[in-house]
């Protein structure tokens, strides 16, 4: 996972470059300015945005803070679930 999003942050520059030049060449060939169609760029940061923080990982919580899943110290660990034929004979639940 790691290998993707370093190639998709090295491409990023690229696919960024490459929008601004489309939109420049509609603006130069078409009846669209580029006044019309500058929200593509944003949608294109927006897009390259979501990719890049969805490969991230999380962030660790501050020092002195327990890391997520693990119980604070002193708590003992929650009881684990036992097997039904395993119960003494008297006992129910």
């Amino acid at each position: 996972m790691n290998d993707n999003l370093s190639i998709l942050r090295a491409a990023r520059g690229p696919i960024t470059l490459i929008t601004l030049g489309v939109l420049f060449a509609l603006n130069n060939f078409t009846p669209y300015g580029f006044s019309e169609t500058w929200p593509v760029l944003l949608i294109v940061f927006g897009v390259l945005s979501l990719l890049c923080r969805g490969g991230a990982n999380a962030p660790q919580p501050p020092y002195g803070y327990p890391q997520a899943g693990v119980p604070p110290a002193g708590y003992p660990p929650p009881p684990h679930p036992q097997d039904p034929s395993q119960r003494p004979t008297g006992e129910r639940t």
